[in-house]
């Protein structure tokens, strides 16, 4: 369901929640509450932005994204999914799944007693997505849009035998400068270093960023903190469903040969991403179901 005019006539709600298009005929759900901003599209089922009330965006958009059909886009919170990273055996399949480029659908809508919104959508299954993947899986993504954010991303098999699934919540998070900020949460793990020859190292302290970073940190369950001192706040991430997590930022060379970052972009954005990744990967049941929650929050 893309048309705008049905899409705010069932599920639009009043200082809420209202939906657009744009002129390449994406559709995006706009959301102002009280509590917050945020924008998503509905391809991919991409959140764009999010600003708790009074404050800077806490998810980062990049200046130079891109906005087509089949495209992904750089910044806010691409869904990885049905596998992470490269897929296992076909290398002409994309990077991180195909969900986050293919048409989802809105499938619920409501206000909560305590001002904020939900918002609700399904992935549309297709001949093309069914060529990658002939698993019968139907997959949610579930926003709650308030003065934190919550996302849940549901896969439940519907099939006769077991499935592997391996995704993630790709989150790029709005920062002051990617020299003076520092992660928290990860010390003593051991992380696999895929910058050069894929490495088992052990995190020492915060994270910190001089350079190129892409880590996957395995078992990693607590709580992630993005300290900021030049915005003067902490960015706290939650997790449920989830024993991995990537940090990533690519610096200046890989930055600008991907072209969509936009003028030293890597400077104002970090990722940290709550995933089933490397060993992590999840083993469904026929019957079964996967939640990858995350919720984020801002204390300064």
């Amino acid at each position: 369901m893309t048309d705008v005019t049905t899409l705010n006539n069932r599920f639009g709600i009043q200082d809420h929640l209202s939906f657009t298009t744009d002129a390449n005929g994406m559709v995006y759900a706009q959301i102002k509450n009280r509590l917050a901003e945020a924008h998503i599209a509905v391809q991919g089922a991409h959140l764009l932005t999010w600003a708790p009330t009074g404050q800077v965006p806490v998810i980062w958009l990049s200046e130079a994204a891109k906005f087509a059909p089949g495209k992904s886009v750089r910044g806010g919170v691409p869904i990885c999914w049905p596998w992470f990273g490269p897929h296992p055996s076909q290398t002409s399949f994309p990077a991180h799944g195909y969900a986050r480029t293919v048409p989802w659908e809105v499938i619920a809508s409501a206000a909560t007693k305590e001002g904020a919104t939900r918002i609700s959508l399904r992935l549309i299954v297709s001949e093309a997505t069914r060529a990658q993947w002939p698993h019968a899986t139907p997959v949610e993504l579930h926003l709650t849009i308030g003065n934190a954010l919550e996302c849940e991303l549901i896969t439940r098999n519907q099939g006769q035998t077991a499935v592997t699934v391996g995704d993630a919540l790709h989150t790029y998070f709005a920062i002051s400068d990617i020299r003076n900020v520092e992660v928290l949460g990860l010390d003593g793990l051991e992380y696999l270093d895929k910058v050069g020859p894929s490495t088992l190292r052990k995190q020492q302290g915060a994270v910190r960023f001089a350079s190129e970073t892409d880590r996957i940190y395995l078992e990693s369950v607590d709580d992630c903190i993005i300290a900021d001192p030049g915005l003067k706040r902490r960015i706290r991430i939650q997790k449920r469903g989830s024993r991995s997590s990537v940090v990533w930022n690519p610096w200046i060379e890989k930055a600008n040969k991907m072209g969509d970052l936009g003028d030293a972009g890597y400077l104002k954005m970090v990722c940290v991403e709550s995933t089933n990744a490397a060993a992590d990967v999840v083993n469904i049941a026929p019957g079964g179901e996967h939640r990858l929650w995350v919720r984020y929050s801002v204390e300064q």
